[in-house]
């Protein structure tokens, strides 16, 4: 599989992390259902791509909301936390992905604009020796509302000191290329897991 990117000279690469560089989703997912197994919550693998994007916290709310629980937000965060930095041997990158930064490391920066915790991102991206590549991260935590807002990823375009319109952003799910879009940036969407052969 090739991934095409839209015509155009780009000041600066913007990549999601999780199912974008890092082949993670599927490892996400077996953290999230071994930590939910406790509190008997459902977590359909659908449900879990559909909201790919969404940071952890607000995964934890919305799924106490819609099941009637009452989990503990930050133990439910850092238990999934260190079942996924467990599983942290067995990752890989998107090596479709990792082509196209190659092809521009040097030339144009790159910054990683993410639904998840600065630490998985870091332990994520440093596990496949790619953290000294961006630079600049910007994570859960770092802004106000998530995807499909665009304020992560203009946030990410403004402390690289690059116009949005000038920024192309790879992503893995549609809320991801709908903040992209509300942004006004160029993006391209990298298949699931399912669909590029993996897994």
């Amino acid at each position: 599989m090739k991934l095409k990117l839209p015509d155009g000279a780009f000041g600066a690469y913007l990549f999601d992390c999780d199912g974008t560089i890092v082949d993670s989703m599927p490892l996400h997912y077996r953290a999230w259902k071994k930590v939910l197994a406790a509190w008997n919550c459902k977590f359909e693998e659908r449900l879990f791509y559909s909201w790919g994007g969404t940071p952890t916290a607000e995964i934890v709310s919305l799924l106490n909301q819609r099941q009637g629980l009452n989990m503990p937000i930050e133990g439910v965060i850092s238990l999934k936390e260190k079942l996924y930095f467990e599983l942290l041997p067995q990752l890989k990158a998107i090596p479709e992905v990792v082509e196209h930064m190659e092809a521009q490391q040097g030339r144009i920066p790159f910054a990683v604009v993410s639904g998840g915790t600065r630490e998985s991102v870091t332990a994520s991206l440093g596990s496949l020796k790619l953290l000294d590549r961006f630079d600049t991260l910007v994570c859960a935590g770092d802004y106000v509302k998530s995807k499909p807002d665009p304020e992560a990823f203009l946030l990410a375009a403004g402390r690289l000191g690059v116009a949005a319109s000038d920024c192309l952003v790879f992503e893995d799910t549609d809320l991801g290329i709908q903040a992209a879009t509300a942004a006004g940036m160029a993006s391209v969407k990298v298949p699931p897991p399912w669909e590029r052969g993996v897994g």
